[in-house]
């Protein structure tokens, strides 16, 4: 394990077990892969407004969001210990307040649990959930580490958070169709793009480490372009497909969608460096808003 100067001093207050593990976890990574879920059962048009279906929304959102992006954020904290001691010291593991007990012991119970979860709202979820834990170790663990190159590591990371989650949450519910895995996967496209914003604010470590993500590889200037394009390609790809179902309505509010993130898309571009926690709160909100949109649009086909 990589060592700091940074260890909490013995005189300082601890935090608690649980609140170490939260802290792993990485709240802040849970909304996507929550609300890809939601989508999904959104889009499968067979989830009531019944007690049992919303609490079968509800479970299978703590499954996707907290329990298996945390586990999944748990397992990258670990193998990213060296660049986190340049990048964020502060965190957990480099600066001593978690142990690799506590990190392995973690790791068992949300995979036990989100196994369980998958279970329980069935065999096709609980299958997805296991094409998720493999993609989260091949993302973050060696040999093949797909973070180390972002067009490979975005890849694995947007199809688990957004078509992975959409997926399990339309087979929460009923068989998944055509038109609901095609909406997931040009989504997943556009979650390409998303993760590369928070690489904007790790380029020195990652550049000394040798972790190519796309800001890496291309300078602030030309990532803020790859990102945007990405996001609108997988966008517009939506919206084309609407349109060959027939429905209007969704394609035209989608547009609307897209047209509300171009100045924002254009301020990211033209400052990167300064306006990327900007576009990631803010054009991102837009962005998944969009799915729903269309997420009710494949529920009436």
């Amino acid at each position: 394990m990589a060592t700091t100067n940074n260890i909490v001093p013995a005189t300082a207050q601890r935090p608690t077990i649980l609140a170490r593990s939260i802290a792993l976890m990485k709240p802040v990574t849970w909304f996507a892969p929550t609300w890809a879920f939601l989508c999904g059962a959104v889009a499968s048009g067979a989830a009531a407004w019944t007690l049992t279906d919303m609490s079968n929304i509800g479970i299978g959102m703590i499954m996707a969001g907290p329990i298996l992006c945390g586990m999944s954020q748990v397992i990258n904290d670990y193998f990213d210990r060296e660049v986190d001691a340049i990048n964020e010291p502060q965190r957990p593991i480099p600066s001593g307040i978690v142990s690799l007990r506590q990190v392995i012991i973690t790791i068992i119970v949300l995979m036990t649990v989100g196994f369980g979860i998958g279970l329980y709202l069935g065999r096709g979820v609980s299958l997805i959930v296991a094409i998720g834990l493999l993609l989260a170790i091949g993302y973050s663990a060696p040999p093949i580490r797909a973070k180390q190159n972002a067009w490979y590591g975005n890849a694995f990371a947007g199809v688990a958070y957004e078509g992975l989650a959409w997926i399990a949450g339309h087979l929460a519910f009923a068989a998944l169709t055509p038109q609901s895995l095609l909406v997931a996967v040009l989504y997943s496209l556009g979650t390409h793009g998303i993760m590369s914003i928070n690489d904007f604010k790790s380029i020195k470590g990652d550049r000394e480490i040798g972790i190519q993500t796309i800001p890496v590889q291309y300078g602030a200037k030309k990532a803020a372009w790859i990102t945007s394009i990405t996001m609108d390609i997988a966008q517009i790809g939506v919206i084309i497909a609407f349109l060959a179902w027939g429905l209007w309505l969704p394609a035209a509010v989608l547009t609307v969608v897209v047209l509300i993130q171009l100045p924002l898309q254009w301020q990211f571009i033209s400052n990167p460096m300064g306006n990327y926690l900007k576009f990631s709160a803010f054009g991102v909100l837009i962005f998944v808003i969009g799915m729903l949109v269309a997420a009710l649009g494949v529920r009436v086909l």
